[in-house]
């Protein structure tokens, strides 16, 4: 099978598993990032197929909707593409992608690392922050029925993964805890080069939301 069967196929595979998400795990997300991995690669070395696919599956069962169970997604990856007959070297690098790509409270040691890995966790890592990622922040919190913001609950940028995989804190603490730290855990400089303008917008949007809140503007 040729790249762009195999492309084609997966595409289809994932639309039609994500079809009930939450908005912000949707197949538009995986669009998205999708079309940021293409971007990126664009001036890296890489093996564009783990890439693309790597890309498409990277939420293919998150472990969050899944009750924290992180073989959902991998396995379900694996099983699909063993049944198209992909190239068992590829399969493995893209379960790696797969296993290595979530932020968990960033408190923790890759075990895998690859040129391809980074480019699709720099495509991922953008649309959690900028305009789409206030989107999904706020979308997920609803989802979550949290809190939009309580200044006496501080923000912990210090969780384990267990703790950041439970926390119910206010929806606003995640931009603390994830998404302002985002800019300097990229790995490309494209990546980077996006990052540092979504996260200028980000505290242009916090300095406008405390300012509201505090009925100053």
């Amino acid at each position: 099978m040729n790249n762009h069967d195999i492309v084609s196929k997966t595409i289809t595979f994932v639309k039609e598993k994500l079809q009930n998400a939450e908005g912000g795990h949707d197949w538009f997300h995986i669009q998205r990032v999708y079309k940021n991995s293409l971007l990126i690669a664009k001036e890296e070395v890489c093996n564009l197929t783990v890439v693309q696919l790597g890309a498409l599956l990277h939420d293919i069962a998150d472990s969050k909707f899944h009750n924290g169970d992180e073989t959902v997604g991998p396995k379900t990856a694996r099983a699909f593409l063993e049944s198209e007959d992909v190239d068992e070297a590829i399969i493995n690098h893209v379960i790696k992608i797969i296993e290595n790509i979530s932020f968990k409270g960033g408190n923790f040691e890759k075990d895998f690392s690859s040129i391809e890995l980074a480019i699709v966790q720099d495509a991922d890592r953008l649309d959690a922050i900028g305009a789409i990622g206030i989107a999904r922040t706020f979308n997920y919190g609803g989802f979550k029925n949290r809190t939009l913001y309580d200044p006496n609950i501080a923000p912990n940028t210090q969780m384990t993964k267990e703790e950041y995989r439970n926390s119910d804190s206010p929806t606003l603490n995640h931009f603390y805890e994830k998404l302002l730290l985002l800019k300097d855990k990229m790995n490309t400089n494209s990546g980077k080069a996006i990052a540092a303008e979504r996260h200028r917008y980000m505290e242009g949007f916090l300095s406008q939301f405390y300012a509201e809140w505090d009925g100053e503007k």
